[in-house]
C-alpha cells in the first residue's frame, strides 16, 4: 500500500512492520510571544459571502429547477459581517418565515464558522416563482 503526502506528488511507502518510528526533529524552543499577540487572521470579504450564500441555500432547502440560487454580499468593519442576501423564492409559501430562516441560519453559520459578529442579515426577495399545487389543472380553466 503507498500513502501519497502534501500534495506534491512524492510517494512513500509506509513503514514495515515492527520498524522505529522515524523521529522528528525539535523545532526549537517555544515562543515566548502570547498567543494573542502572534499575530492576526484576515478572512476575505468574498470567503465571507460564500459562507453566507451555503447558509441561505441550507435554510430554504430544495429549490424548484428554475430558481436561482442564493447570492450574498458582505462587507466587513471591524470584525462584524454586515450581510446582503438576494434570493428567489417558490410561491405560494411564507414569505416572512422562509426570510427569518434565512437571517437566523446565516447568523448562526457565519459567526459559528468564521468568528465575526452579524449585526445585520438583510435579506431582499428579488422574484417569487409560481410553483402550481401538486394534481392542479393547468391552462385555463372556465
Amino acid at each position: 500500500m503507498t500513502s501519497v503526502s502534501g500534495g506534491a506528488g512524492e510517494l512513500r511507502k509506509p513503514p514495515a512492520a515492527g520498524a522505529a518510528a522515524p523521529r522528528l526533529a525539535a523545532v526549537g524552543p517555544p515562543s515566548s510571544v502570547a498567543p494573542g499577540e502572534r499575530g492576526a487572521l484576515r478572512i476575505a470579504d468574498r470567503v465571507v459571502a460564500k459562507i453566507a450564500a451555503q447558509a441561505a441555500r441550507e435554510a430554504l432547502g430544495p429549490l424548484p429547477p428554475d430558481v436561482a440560487p442564493p447570492h450574498a454580499m458582505v462587507a466587513v468593519h471591524h470584525d462584524a459581517a454586515h450581510i446582503h442576501i438576494h434570493l428567489d423564492l417558490a410561491y405560494p409559501c411564507d414569505v416572512g418565515g422562509r426570510c427569518r430562516a434565512v437571517r437566523r441560519q446565516v447568523e448562526e453559520r457565519v459567526g459559528a464558522l468564521v468568528g465575526m459578529r452579524v449585526p445585520e442579515v438583510a435579506v431582499r426577495v428579488e422574484r417569487l416563482h409560481l410553483v402550481p399545487a401538486h394534481g392542479a389543472v393547468q391552462g385555463r380553466t372556465r
